[in-house]
């Protein structure tokens, strides 16, 4: 068994900007939902047995209430941000299960969902699809992998290592001082990739990196400097790492929930909203194949 967890936030944006404007009868933006719909159905129609997709139902986080600069729901285009919840209603009435969170992220969803897939022994390969740095740090060997949907991009742990210069467990180290602009926190001064990665390869979390540079294991350009900025804001970097630090415990149920059977009736009447009648009609071919409609 194979298990597929779909960022949806990432796939909205995605083909938001991909995709030319069009409203429905109703004057509603529809074609970022169309877009992401007749993919997921397209990812089922090419053997794929259980789905599961993650939303940000809202954009705010209990990250939030940690650290004030951290990203929110600003300067998204009302026309993208309109069909968020739509998304969601659309893929549950095609018959997908949808994480839409609140208190957590999509990135926690998918990292939650990715813990239980690998604890269940039936299940071989769990692909994260997503290419969000973040979730670099859920992948496990070649069991717990990263896909990249639009680029064909399959990263496993060795890859992670080869991409970021750290293991899985060091991802939110990394993040934490080189910083994430998508997420809006800075990072350290002066702690950029190279550095960060020769310090946590050897270290692997930055409170083992020891205070006296003096002591320091690997050399590294500026060490005198870094470490005086690592020191001085000790505190800014382990919240960073709590900010970068996906939770496992977001409630998505077990891998036999993700299990797709099938459009549900209501599957046609979004699809006629959509525009699309044709994906209504391929989603019930696909049930009837399965025996599930």
């Amino acid at each position: 068994m194979r298990v597929h967890l779909v960022d949806g936030t990432y796939e909205l944006f995605r083909h938001f900007f991909a995709l030319p404007e069009q409203v429905n009868a109703e004057g509603e933006q529809v074609a970022a939902i169309a877009g992401v719909v007749g993919s997921m159905l397209g990812f089922l129609e090419s053997g794929v047995t259980h789905l599961g997709v993650a939303t940000d139902h809202v954009i705010e986080s209990f990250r939030n209430e940690l650290y004030g600069g951290y990203k929110t729901g600003d300067g998204i285009d009302p026309k993208l941000w309109s069909q968020f919840h739509p998304l969601e209603e659309a893929l549950r009435a095609m018959g997908v299960i949808v994480w839409d969170m609140v208190e957590f992220e999509a990135d926690d969803a998918l990292a939650s969902a990715a813990r239980v897939a690998a604890q269940d022994e039936r299940v071989e390969e769990v692909l994260i699809c997503t290419p969000d740095k973040d979730l670099a740090q859920s992948v496990v060997g070649r069991r717990v992998v990263q896909f990249d949907r639009r680029k064909r991009e399959l990263r496993d742990e060795a890859g992670v290592i080869t991409k970021f210069g750290v293991p899985p467990s060091s991802i939110p180290d990394y993040l934490a001082l080189v910083g994430d602009s998508a997420d809006g926190y800075p990072g350290i001064p002066g702690w950029g990739p190279k550095a960060s990665a020769t310090l946590l390869a050897h270290y692997g979390q930055i409170d083992r990196i020891p205070v006296d540079v003096r002591t320091w294991a690997v050399t590294v350009r500026g060490a005198d400097r870094l470490a005086a900025s690592l020191n001085e804001r000790r505190d800014e970097a382990m919240l960073y790492r709590t900010l970068a630090t996906l939770r496992t415990d977001a409630p998505v149920g077990q891998v036999d929930d993700w299990q797709w059977r099938g459009p549900t009736p209501e599957f046609v009447n979004v699809a006629a909203r959509l525009r699309q009648p044709a994906l209504a009609e391929r989603a019930g071919r696909l049930g009837v194949a399965r025996g599930t409609s």
